[in-house]
């Protein structure tokens, strides 16, 4: 059997997934359907954007179905009538429900970016750079009804280096994801997939990240809070607060042997803004505040310096009630 002979849909939607679908395009796969979420409003303007995955879609002349639910049965069963043999998912952003599950006969295949069962959920990538991993990757899975709970069945695995952001991994993590969606294909088409059950006593969540996940604790360890940066570069970001107003930090390094009250700028010159955590330092190479642009150490303190002893805080300032 042959990619060509397999009638497959396509279910992705953001840049994570083009790599993975731009290589059943060049496999010559019989792309019966991609899926998509709906155009969504973005930007100042709220217009109206396609997602990566549909402008690649159309692109390459390929059906493109945007379903707002996928589990109403009207789009179960304009899904049942493509007759697909297999079904692709890499970061639809639905889930999909049983009745979608059991349509191919190859069933659904899931591209995701763990080293399966560690890092279940939304953003295994950000929960992993966060607690410090040295090793990432991706694995292919059969899809159940549980949150990436299937069977695991080829794995791809990356170093993270010390410094590394999770915008720097995930766009290798999503060319590893090409890469072990086509074995998976050619194990598939000579009869030899071996599904492996995961070990439910190794498997850790990941949930969605949100804004709130970027405050920083200036108590915790210089190293710590490094990984927090890093884990949430490019988004949400991670920040402190500067004379009341909300501080992003971005570009970090360690400094283990440096110390002060945490949260206190122990020195700002051009290589960075070095502020005192609770064990070591931090040296911030890159600051952007409310309605300006990001910027090295060296432009920001040009139009705000940061006077050794300035105090950036970890909770947002408190105001006063003087009503009453």
């Amino acid at each position: 059997m042959k990619p060509e002979q397999i009638r497959t849909v396509f279910m992705g939607t953001p840049e994570f997934a083009l790599p993975t679908l731009q290589g059943l395009i060049d496999a010559g796969a019989n792309l019966v359907g991609v899926y998509t979420q709906p155009d969504r409003p973005k930007g100042r303007g709220k217009k109206l954007t396609a997602s990566p995955v549909k402008e690649l879609a159309l692109a390459h002349q390929l059906t493109v179905f945007q379903p707002e639910r996928l589990r109403r049965p009207e789009a179960v069963e304009e899904l049942r009538r493509l007759a697909p043999d297999l079904i692709v998912v890499v970061a639809y952003g639905q889930i999909l429900p049983r009745s979608v599950l059991e349509i191919p006969r190859f069933q659904c295949i899931n591209v995701h970016a763990s080293l399966l069962p560690k890092y279940r959920g939304a953003a295994p990538i950000n929960k992993a750079i966060v607690d410090g991993e040295t090793e990432t990757g991706v694995t292919t899975m059969l899809m159940d009804v549980g949150l990436d709970t299937g069977a695991m069945l080829v794995k791809r695995s990356t170093p993270i280096g010390p410094d590394e952001t999770t915008g720097e991994v995930h766009d290798r993590l999503a060319l590893l994801g090409r890469e072990a969606l086509e074995e998976t294909l050619r194990l598939i088409c000579a009869g030899q997939l071996t599904p492996q059950e995961q070990d439910e006593t190794a498997s850790t969540y990941a949930p969605m990240m949100n804004k709130e996940d970027g405050l920083i604790d200036w108590s915790r360890s210089a190293r710590e809070i490094h990984n927090q940066v890093r884990g949430l570069d490019p988004w949400p970001g991670a920040y402190s607060y500067l004379n009341g107003q909300v501080l992003k930090i971005a570009a970090t390094w360690v400094d283990e042997e440096a110390g002060g009250t945490p949260g206190e700028v122990l020195g700002a010159d051009a290589g960075g803004v070095r502020v005192a955590c609770g064990q070591g330092a931090l040296l911030i190479g890159e600051l952007q505040l409310p309605g300006k642009k990001r910027l090295a150490a060296r432009e920001f303190l040009s139009g705000c310096p940061l006077p050794t002893g300035t105090r950036l805080e970890s909770p947002a300032p408190v105001i006063a009630d003087t009503e009453g």
